[in-house]
């Protein structure tokens, strides 16, 4: 068994916009991970997989958009985020250990005609979850993400991100969150550092920006090739991509790279004012996805 923290509750009571029943699903590992499951008996499941430093109060904006449609919307914390367990060793964070986890979640719940809803880590991850479960998937909604694949250059600005990111173990997340959304009430930005008590609780947020495939043989980039092969050639299902114009780690040009690789995707929606965390601007895009059929 995984040895891990577990953040007390009582730091997520009250948070503004986020009202949301608790689920919990233990597993093998000893592990528990925490999802949000609204109109859990709907015909169509929109699963909402966040990124890095943030959690699943990171989508409150866009799930009653996707429950008010009539459909299903889950949405996990990976673990060492949000309300799930947080290993306390950070060399348990690694691209696989995150990818067999939502694996094994995805079949635990049995979801099907699943609409994979992303966001950095969110897409990094979850774009190479349909390849292996083809069945179980019929949309995509990108946003501000891209694949793992190890054969391209990083960008500029995550190379910057991830050395400020190495210079900052103990991030304040809140004020990252509010540099970044500007429009965030204190309290708002204060909900995305609620899960961390302190340093020790950071480990997933320490971890995901060294997880980046780097190279053609790093962890994961292989894995992402083929999930590259899958969205061009194989795909068949809708898609709907958002982008926030103002991102300067995965915005436009990262963007305009991952539209060409899913095959079918129309024009995405631009948003000028959004930055990287562009689901604080998601009921537009909530309702704009719906409208196109999603």
């Amino acid at each position: 068994m995984i040895e891990a923290l577990r953040t007390p509750d009582e730091r997520f009571r009250n948070l503004p916009g986020y009202g949301f029943a608790p689920h919990y699903l233990e597993h093998p590992n000893g592990l528990r991970m925490h999802y949000v499951d609204e109109h859990p008996f709907a015909a169509k499941t929109f699963l909402c997989l966040h990124g890095q430093p943030t959690w699943s109060y990171l989508y409150r904006r866009m799930i009653p958009v996707f429950a008010a449609a009539g459909h299903r919307v889950v949405a996990p914390d990976l673990f060492g985020f949000g309300k799930s367990d947080k290993p306390k060793n950070d060399a348990v964070y690694t691209f696989d250990f995150h990818r067999d986890s939502l694996l094994q979640f995805i079949h635990a719940l049995d979801l099907q005609n699943i609409v994979l809803v992303c966001q950095d880590w969110g897409g990094l991850l979850g774009l190479t979850l349909p390849m292996a479960m083809r069945e179980r998937f019929s949309g995509l909604l990108a946003m501000n993400t891209t694949l793992g694949t190890g054969d391209r250059p990083l960008s500029r600005g995550f190379i910057d991100w991830r050395a400020w990111n190495d210079r900052n173990p103990d991030m304040a997340i809140a004020k990252l969150m509010q540099r970044a959304c500007p429009h965030l009430s204190d309290a708002e930005a204060a909900a995305y550092e609620a899960p961390y008590p302190d340093v020790s609780h950071k480990g997933g947020v320490r971890r995901f920006p060294n997880l980046v495939p780097d190279g053609e043989h790093a962890e994961g980039a292989a894995l992402s090739r083929k999930a590259r092969d899958f969205w061009q050639d194989a795909w068949t299902g809708r898609s709907f991509m958002a982008v926030g114009m103002a991102d300067p780690v995965l915005g436009a040009p990262v963007m305009r790279e991952l539209h060409g690789m899913i095959r079918g995707c129309p024009a995405p929606l631009e948003l000028a004012e959004a930055g990287h965390f562009v689901q604080e601007w998601g009921e537009r895009i909530a309702r704009e996805a719906l409208a196109a059929g999603l």
